[in-house]
């Protein structure tokens, strides 16, 4: 069974725009560096020909790759979640009940995930525990530091 990656409307719209980029930019570009390359003779020992077929490799691997993933694609839209229950594509502000602290994440799927930003993974170890919790539970989430737990304190759409 393949897998299925989850995407938002933007992210499945900016992998589509990287998919026609390759195919009708630089794919197109890469052709002209190995044109070039070989009008340089011997390609035994040429080493922009190697290089230009390197990158070629490399563009023909992404293209292969994002295609797999829009063909393999589930869009989640915000509208066709409910907020009661935290889940992909909704906000959760969360208490950690060990320091005090408040903190916010947004859960996307796994190709939208920024940590940094506090866009967490549905497979992330914080986003599986929160994922169909309500207001008011309590999850535990294994980390590789030992066990947070967290109070939820709101759920809501970013457009709310």
């Amino acid at each position: 069974m393949q897998k299925q990656y989850k995407l938002t409307k933007e992210s499945m719209e900016k992998l589509e725009k990287e998919l026609d980029y390759l195919k009708n930019v630089r794919e197109h570009e890469v052709a002209e560096l190995i044109k070039e390359a070989r009008s340089f003779g011997d390609l035994s020992e040429n080493s922009e020909y190697d290089e230009a077929k390197n990158e070629q490799g490399k563009v023909f691997s992404k293209i292969a790759e994002l295609e797999n993933i829009l063909a393999n694609a589930v869009l989640i839209s915000e509208d066709s979640v409910s907020s009661n229950e935290a889940n992909i594509g909704l906000s959760v502000k969360v208490l950690d009940l060990e320091t005090n602290e408040e903190e916010k994440y947004r859960i996307v799927g796994a190709r939208d995930a920024n940590p940094v930003m506090g866009y967490i993974s549905d497979e992330s170890p914080v986003g599986r525990a929160l994922s169909g919790k309500r207001v008011g539970d309590i999850v535990t989430v294994e980390v590789p530091i030992g066990e947070i737990k967290y109070e939820i304190l709101k759920i809501w759409k970013e457009n709310e």
